[in-house]
């Protein structure tokens, strides 16, 4: 059995087991996507499930810095909708 390897949140700095986090993935045509299967092809950075994170991870640069891009506002309102509906 393999052993899961440990990601840091780009919001809080926590480190996590990557299953209990949401995988944010910039795909190979630049868009930036929610991936819930944590299987897209891209280049990804990991978030909890947590509004307060996002809030942090925006004020911090945590996108720009781990996906090598400014991230459109579309695509954070997407994350967010994604976090609000995994926490109701």
């Amino acid at each position: 059995m393999r052993s899961e390897v440990p990601r840091t949140c780009i919001g809080c700095g926590c480190i996590r087991d990557k299953r209990s986090m949401l995988r944010i993935v910039k795909t190979s045509s630049g868009e930036i996507l929610p991936d819930e299967t944590g299987r897209l092809n891209g280049r990804g950075a990991y978030i909890c499930f947590s509004e307060e994170c996002l809030e942090n991870a925006i004020k911090k640069h945590g996108f720009e810095r781990t996906l090598k891009m400014s991230v459109p506002p579309e695509s954070i309102k997407l994350i967010s909708d994604h976090i609000k509906s995994a926490l109701a």
